[in-house]
């Protein structure tokens, strides 16, 4: 794992945290993150709970390893604020459409920040935390290490911002089914694969359907509706590779810290020109 994080959300979250620690805790956490000394943490809206297998050390008596019980606790944000954000966010289209694609759109915080709040951790005052080890310092080592992983969590659940911030994910359904952009988005959040299913044929197959009118045949040749005397030349779409796009910047198959959705459209722009003046 050379980066916790490879979204810029879970890089600022990341960066909240190392505001105010020791940079040698720091250092500790993350060799506690990657050498698996976290055992597990449980995310409950904006409740971290985790459990953190401590270091064995004669010097301090310390002989067998030890189990250190750690607890994040993330600052809400109230209801009302909450339905003032999510009104916001659900009416706006650019907002809507990114975050279908599992991205947090870069201009989020300022939606949040008209309101005098924050979606992403701000400061030390975003955070109560604590460890039953015996380290004097707040956050410790263990406490960094949960944090680490936390982040990474974030790449892959954007989601999950909302409910650090104290806002489940029916709460969230809920409040964005209100408008229709949010609807969309709401139903995207409760989409389920389709199973796949054997097929009989490779093809379609075809049905019978009763003709209740006999046609002329000048409406056959000609249509009973004159064609347009312009078409309108459609505009250059801005979203290239939607597909591409649908599972985020790193789905769970793309191990590189560069962007999944940027190498995809890196291709299919080479593709593009190379063959454009192919008839």
């Amino acid at each position: 794992m050379s980066k916790f994080s490879r979204t810029w959300w879970g890089d600022r979250f990341i960066k909240a945290l190392e505001a105010f620690t020791d940079e040698g805790r720091l250092q500790r956490g993350r060799s506690y993150a990657r050498g698996g000394k976290v055992k597990s943490f449980e995310i409950e809206q904006n409740h971290i709970t985790a459990q953190v297998r401590g270091s064995v050390n004669p010097y301090f008596g310390v002989y067998k390893e030890p189990t250190y019980h750690i607890e994040i606790e993330i600052k809400a944000i109230n209801k009302t604020n909450w339905k003032q954000a999510i009104d916001k966010l659900s009416s706006k289209a650019s907002i809507v459409s990114r975050l279908l694609l599992n991205e947090v759109p870069e201009n989020i915080e300022d939606t949040f920040a008209e309101l005098g709040i924050h979606l992403l951790p701000h400061s030390r005052k975003d955070f109560t935390t604590s460890c039953s080890c015996p380290d004097y310092a707040n956050p410790c080592k263990h406490i960094a290490g949960v944090y680490y992983l936390v982040a990474s969590e974030l790449d892959h659940n954007p989601f999950l911002l909302f409910e650090l911030r104290g806002l489940s994910k029916a709460e969230l359904q809920a409040k964005l089914a209100e408008s229709p952009l949010g609807r969309a988005l709401s139903s995207e959040l409760n989409d389920q694969d389709i199973p796949l299913e054997n097929s009989t044929s490779l093809y379609t197959k075809v049905e019978k359907q009763t003709v209740t009118q006999k046609p002329n045949a000048r409406e056959f040749w000609l249509s009973t509706k004159r064609l347009p005397q312009t078409i309108e030349v459609p505009t250059k779409s801005s979203v290239s590779a939607i597909l591409i796009k649908k599972q985020g910047d790193f789905p769970a198959f793309w191990q590189k810290d560069n962007s999944f959705i940027a190498t995809m459209e890196e291709l299919y722009g080479r593709v593009k020109n190379k063959n454009q003046n192919l008839i």
